[in-house]
Parts: structure tokens; C-alpha cells; sequence
């Protein structure tokens, strides 16, 4: 299966949104605001110094996604990017598209002297931990912790 990997364009933002919607949905039972998530999509693609998205393309139907955002690290005098946001289309699951997406942003951060590529991963979530282990990805010594309300719009699980 040829699997085309690409900067996500302006015209992308539903199918993110709705690959957006349904991670939230399979993987912590949440329940997305479209109107907050699809403007966030789109704030999102119209500003790179938020972050920028790519998409997997097969036979140009998008089937996977995912995003990445920066973080400045003072200790290692450069950049931190954040994977965020992966999404593979059920149908195509278990068939490279995010260890192609995965390969693409490891290239472009390697590319742009990034310093390091993370990501964090709910505990429950096996599968997807087992696929970053597979690529190559560490765990870490961190847990992440956080403050503040979820994401407007979604229930708590």
C-alpha cells in the first residue's frame, strides 16, 4: 500500500476535526464541542507557530493524522516537538500509517536540529504504546500532571 505523507492543508481541516472527534471518543470516552474543535483545527492550520498537522494519504483518502507542537527547552538549548493528536482510520490500522507519519516527523525534526520528539499516551491505551515502543520511543522518567478544566465541550470519563 503506498502511503503519501504531507503537510495538512487549510481544505483538511474537517476530516482532522472528525479524526480528532472520534480519538477522543474511542480512547477516553469524551464527547467533543464540533463548533471549539473544528475552530481549533482551524486556528491551528491558519498559524504554524501553533503547530502544524500532517496527513497519511492512500489512493488521496486521508487516512491518518497527527499534529505536533513545540516546546523550548533552556536545558538543551533548543526545541521539544510534541506529537499530538495521532489518528489512523479503523479500516487501516496495523498497516504503517502512523510509522509513516512517525518516520516523516522524526525526518523533518532530525532536519531542523529538534532535539528531541515526544509524546504522551493514556496508560490504558496498550495498543498504541506497544506501536511507539516498536518505532523506537523510550519511556520516560515523567509523568505528566495538568491543571485547569478538560477540553470545552467534553465529559469527563
Amino acid at each position: 500500500m503506498d502511503i503519501l505523507v504531507r503537510n495538512a492543508e487549510a481544505t483538511d481541516w474537517a476530516t482532522i476535526a472528525e479524526f480528532n472527534r472520534a480519538l477522543a471518543a474511542e480512547t477516553e470516552d469524551k464527547a467533543l464541542d464540533w463548533a471549539v474543535l473544528s475552530a481549533g483545527v482551524r486556528r491551528l492550520l491558519a498559524d504554524p507557530a501553533k503547530g502544524r498537522y500532517f496527513v497519511a494519504e492512500t489512493g488521496g483518502r486521508i487516512v491518518g493524522t497527527t499534529m505536533i507542537t513545540y516546546e523550548w527547552s533552556d536545558w538543551r538549548d533548543g526545541w521539544i516537538w510534541w506529537i499530538q493528536s495521532v489518528y489512523v482510520h479503523p479500516d487501516l490500522r496495523g498497516r504503517g500509517v502512523f510509522g509513516r507519519l512517525y518516520r516523516h516527523v522524526v525526518g523533518l525534526a532530525d532536519s531542523e536540529n529538534v532535539r528531541a520528539v515526544r509524546l504522551y499516551v493514556l496508560k490504558s491505551n496498550e495498543r498504541a504504546r506497544a506501536t511507539y515502543l516498536k518505532l523506537g520511543m523510550q519511556e520516560t522518567g515523567y509523568t505528566v500532571l495538568e491543571a485547569g478544566d478538560s477540553p470545552q465541550g467534553a465529559n469527563d470519563a
